[in-house]
């Protein structure tokens, strides 16, 4: 059994702030797996019908797990989830609760409260690099090829039959239980053509025709999808100037795996490298962080940064990322650094190591390892609680 140490470790520092945890992340990024590994937890599948009737009536099963650790793996399955989560967290603090699901609590009708104040979230995502170590497999180039979901991930062969199979199991555990859409052709399409345009600015109008529905249905399939965390939708950075894109989003597939089957990729040259490097950055941003916050930058002359974190109160930065520091033009990032001279400026990239410093044109820029950078980040995040960890970087 692989021990994934960075995510229990996230779980057992949550469970210091408050006694239900909610877990989420999309399917097979091993949830189930990551909860049954915690030490001394009684574990119910609520899939199973004799643990609903278990729960049915919350209040005894709560009291004789007194002094337990719990898992609900699946909660979204049970009639009314919220209803024991929240009576859980007021009336039996003592009992420790991990409840799993797929989306973000309140994104569904099946969940009438969302617990504010009362949970933790622990979002799972793909694979890190704290995942790659643990699991001792094969290195970066084969974890962009097959993804971070870790069957996929520890396939020796392209899983390109699973990324199908995977699909069908999220429309019909997923999105049909939880959210009641139709015209899964529709919305299969849209999925489809989004993982293909990956890291791409989004405009809801061009999506519409080839999945022959309206605009506005087209915007609703986007929520559930970055409800879900299937996608991740990245807001532009501005302070309102006139030369800068103020609206428009760029859109992220979770996974380089199935990022690479939508483009048809089956071998990566060195530009698709490039392209999976910066997916495979952002994942590692939002696992560390724990914060959807990031966004990017672009101007109207064409000059955009490929990630911007902003913290309240901490320092601005802006992040390029770059398979290797050989192909760094500095042009955006200056562009940048002229309207924002406060502005930290980075390139993130796989060959910086150790992390060092250059100047253009009076500039300093950073070229950092992906590690350094996103302990960096994590230290500012505006998700990140009181307390909660925060990895170094590996030596």
């Amino acid at each position: 059994m692989v021990k994934r140490n960075f995510w229990l470790n996230r779980i057992e520092h949550a469970w210091k702030r408050r006694p239900v945890v909610w877990l989420r992340g999309v399917r097979r990024t091993g949830k189930t797996f990551l909860a049954r590994s915690l030490p001394d937890v009684e574990f119910f599948d609520c899939e199973l019908p004799r643990v609903r009737r278990a729960i049915e009536d919350p209040e005894p099963f709560l009291d004789a797990m007194r002094g337990h650790r719990v898992v609900l793996d699946e909660v979204h399955r049970l009639p009314n989830p919220s209803e024991v989560l929240k009576l859980a967290a007021d009336h039996f603090p003592e009992v420790r609760i991990v409840a799993t699901g797929s989306s973000t609590l309140g994104a569904s009708a099946r969940f009438r409260d969302t617990l504010a104040g009362r949970k933790a979230e622990v979002w799972l995502t793909p694979m890190i690099e704290a995942d790659l170590a643990d699991f001792g497999k094969p290195g970066l180039p084969h974890r962009l090829l097959h993804g971070g979901l870790p069957p996929f991930f520890l396939s020796a062969d392209l899983p390109e039959a699973d990324f199908q199979e995977w699909m069908d199991a999220y429309w019909a555990k997923d999105i049909l239980e939880l959210f009641r859409l139709e015209r899964r052709a529709s919305f299969q399409r849209f999925v489809e053509l989004l993982l293909a345009q990956s890291g791409g600015m989004f405009e809801a109008t061009r999506f519409a025709a080839p999945c022959e529905v309206s605009r506005s249905t087209i915007q609703n399939y986007l929520a559930v999808l970055e409800a879900t965390a299937v996608v991740i939708v990245v807001r532009p950075f501005s302070s309102r100037r006139a030369t800068e894109i103020v609206t428009a989003p760029k859109v992220y597939g979770f996974d380089t795996g199935f990022v690479c089957a939508q483009r048809g990729w089956t071998e990566l040259r060195n530009e698709d490298l490039g392209r999976l490097w910066e997916h495979y950055v952002l994942n590692e941003i939002l696992a560390l962080t724990q914060s959807a916050a990031v966004q990017y930058w672009r101007d109207k002359q064409g000059h955009e940064v490929d990630f911007v974190w902003a913290p309240r109160g901490g320092p601005l930065s802006a992040i390029e990322c770059k398979w290797s520091a050989r192909v760094f033009d500095p042009q955006n990032l200056l562009a940048f650094g002229r309207l924002y001279p406060g502005a930290r400026l980075w390139v993130v990239t796989t060959d910086a190591q150790p992390a060092f410093r250059r100047e253009y044109r009076g500039w300093a820029v950073d070229f950092l390892p992906l590690a350094e950078a996103v302990h960096r980040l994590a230290t500012t995040a505006v998700g990140t609680p009181p307390g909660e960890p925060i990895e170094a970087p590996a030596e």
